[in-house]
């Protein structure tokens, strides 16, 4: 594994040439985003299990780290509401103690992900797979908010899902009144609030002011943040080092790894939606170290786990942010409302948070996937579906991980679909020029195989299968590999066993003008040398007559053969020289006889 040890923060470029507007557009942006993140940070964090100032002390550490640190120029961190169920969990099943102790190895893996390169590996999960568990997360999202969107009266919410709504219907008949006119007035007032307004007084803020002052003014009996939590501090954040055994860390390493992986996907999807509505290119290794640095300072001081979040990102940009200093100044904005207004925080009523909430799962869930399903190739739609269900009714560590399984075995049946392998003769020919088979006379006791595609484990089959369909085996037989791009362990071993069989029974294998990339992989396993180097052939005249040679048999007759014959590059030869093996070009390997001796070795 190679590490990146390089460390630079977006922050230190985008301050050079820094000037006066460049920091009033930010200085706009930045308390504008601040008072956005105030309502959601409390939601967040008290929907993950937690007390409502660990959501704000998350918007200000991590937000202040992810921006400082971070490898875009206007992400904005903190908690999101991807977090909510694992957290939810984690806390339920382990503890605060060790959900803070989860939340740090997360920042470590984090950290080791981003050190050791593997921030574009995040691309390679499939589409179905993150929308799959993005709508299942908006769903779970949905359903732990309707106790207090109902104001229903029972004690804490299962976590799984069936048990979940089990406990909700059997307390459907305790609706508070009062609490749901709040929750969908709230709501209301969030959807339909005018959109050319969002900039300069968002919704959200409207829902909290307008809803608080209605519960407050009518004394409507809505239970508070006030009366649940008793409030929130009006004191900084203290350090707390929790105590630490192999037994802990052995049990959270699964769920830390959830957090971590998640929070990669989430920072790193911001950070591409961020590239598109500004015209950048962030640094994804970057990127994930600062995100890795954020969950492991926050919760050491009472936060919980944080990523960029995307609805906080646009806002940012469409007020006008044009470096990190934005989110610096949001974070810091945030603080100065806890140490100032903390005390009246705890009016706020616990159903208009929960609107707030509700909003961010209906706009967070891909909802327009299940419409477009019908369109969709029926792998797809079967992984988006699977990881979907999981995400509701088990949980999202079992959904990426079966979501992602089902996807690279639907892949790689996809992909083993397009691998061809078929006799071919003058009937049957494709090909033109020197691969062509038109024209030339085969002789009798020779057979050409045609093998089209990836050549890899998920097709290996194929190539013993095609033979089998002949009554036998014929003296020589030629493969013609020009159009298998790619190779693997088990295909170069299926060509082994061909050769094997065929050396047993006294006959002979002829590969003609195979790709360079399953050429060098063949050299450098030694099977060349077993199959004789003469008997690679750059295109099909080479290899016709390499056949007639090992029969017996005279040269073709010159009016057959075909005198106009395109450069052969010697890739062989070319390696040794420096060229690089690895890239798919159309270089093949002449024929001994006809390019001279090759070399011994690629080196």
């Amino acid at each position: 594994m190679k590490l990146n040890l390089g460390f630079r923060p977006r922050l230190w470029d985008t301050l050079k040439g820094y000037g006066r507007q460049d920091f009033l557009s930010d200085l706009t942006a930045g308390v504008t985003v601040g008072i956005v993140a105030l309502p959601l940070a409390m939601a967040f964090a008290i929907a993950s299990g937690v007390k409502p100032e660990a959501g704000i002390i998350t918007a200000v550490v991590a937000g202040f780290l992810i921006s400082a640190l971070g490898g875009t120029r206007v992400c904005i961190g903190g908690p999101t509401g991807a977090f909510i169920v694992i957290l939810y969990g984690i806390g339920t099943q382990y503890g605060l103690d060790n959900l803070l102790i989860c939340t740090v190895m997360a920042g470590v893996i984090l950290v080791v992900m981003g050190l050791a390169r593997l921030g574009t590996m995040i691309k390679y999960i499939p589409y179905p797979v993150t929308m799959g568990f993005t709508s299942g997360i908006a769903v779970l999202i949905v359903t732990s908010q309707i106790k207090d969107f109902f104001g229903l009266k029972m004690e804490a919410v299962p976590v799984e899902f069936v048990a979940k709504m089990t406990a909700l219907a059997a307390h459907a008949h305790t609706v508070t009144w009062p609490a749901l006119a709040v929750a969908a007035f709230s709501l209301a007032v969030i959807i339909f609030w005018p959109k050319q307004w969002q900039r300069r007084v968002p919704g959200s803020i409207v829902a909290l002011v307008v809803g608080t002052a209605l519960v407050a003014l009518l004394d409507l009996p809505v239970e508070t943040i006030g009366s649940r939590f008793g409030g929130i501090p009006q004191t900084l954040p203290r350090l707390h080092i929790p105590e630490l055994s192999w037994e802990t860390l052995r049990h959270l390493f699964q769920p830390a790894t959830t957090i971590a992986l998640l929070a990669a996907i989430e920072s790193l999807l911001c950070a591409v939606v961020a590239d598109g509505m500004i015209d950048d290119r962030h640094d994804a290794n970057q990127e994930l170290m600062a995100q890795g640095v954020a969950n492991i300072v926050t919760p050491l001081l009472g936060g919980i786990a944080a990523t960029s979040a995307i609805a906080r990102t646009a806002t940012n940009v469409k007020c006008g942010a044009r470096s990190p200093v934005a989110g610096i100044i949001h974070a810091l904005t945030l603080l100065v409302i806890m140490l100032a207004a903390a005390p009246l925080a705890k009016h706020i009523p616990l159903a208009v948070l929960s609107a707030v909430l509700v909003n961010v799962a209906l706009n967070m869930g891909e909802w327009h996937n299940f419409s477009r399903l019908a369109r969709w190739p029926r792998s797809d739609a079967a992984v988006f579906l699977t990881t979907f269900g999981l995400t509701v009714a088990i949980d999202l560590t079992v959904a990426v991980e079966v979501g992602m399984v089902l996807a690279a075995v639907l892949f790689i049946k996809r992909v083993s679909e397009t691998s061809q392998i078929t006799a071919v003769d003058e009937t049957t020919e494709t090909e033109g020029s020197q691969h062509s088979l038109v024209g030339r006379q085969v002789p009798e006791g020779v057979m050409v195989y045609r093998m089209f595609g990836a050549f890899f484990f998920g097709a290996a089959d194929k190539l013993e299968s095609a033979l089998k369909r002949e009554k036998k085996d014929p003296d020589v037989l030629i493969l013609r590999m020009r159009n298998v791009l790619a190779m693997d362990a088990t295909g170069l071993n299926a060509l082994e066993d061909l050769y094997e069989r065929l050396h047993h029974r006294g006959k002979h294998l002829i590969l003609c003008g195979p790709h360079t990339q399953p050429l060098f992989m063949m050299d450098k396993a030694g099977f060349l040398d077993r199959l004789g180097r003469e008997n690679v052939c750059a295109d099909m005249a080479l290899a016709l007559a390499r056949a007639r040679e090992i029969l017996g048999l005279p040269p073709e007759p010159a009016s057959a053969r075909q005198e106009e014959r395109l450069p052969e590059a010697r890739p062989l030869e070319n390696a040794r020289h420096g060229a690089k093996p690895a890239q798919a070009t159309t270089e093949v390997m002449p024929s001994a006889r006809q390019a001279g001796t090759l070399p011994d070795r690629v080196t």
